[in-house]
């Protein structure tokens, strides 16, 4: 789709597929980011999830909204609140090796 008269077009088309690349990226690191962080998934199973999200990126990652994706904001909070505990709990011990 060539459009020769309309370089701003060109343009427009160019920085909407960077950015939908970009956004497809940041998608796939979230979701592996989530397999990595889940505790309840074997290893065997953290694998398959990763080779299937590799090997067929958009139907891997449909498919992982469809069968985790309800659980991903809670574990996403999850780890969220342990790393407030061991910050805190750095700090309290950083505070009391100081006194």
């Amino acid at each position: 789709m060539s459009h020769g008269h309309y370089p701003m077009f060109e343009i427009f088309v160019s920085t909407l597929y960077l950015a939908i690349m970009v956004l497809w990226i940041v998608l796939v690191v979230h979701i592996l980011a989530d397999v990595v962080r889940s505790h309840d998934l074997s290893g065997g199973a953290k694998a398959a999830w990763v080779a299937l999200i590799l090997v067929l990126p958009f139907a891997g990652c449909l498919v992982y909204f469809i069968i985790r994706g309800g659980t991903m904001h809670d574990r996403h909070l999850h780890a969220l609140q342990s790393q407030q505990l061991a910050f805190e709990d750095y700090i309290r011990t950083v505070a009391n090796s100081k006194e």
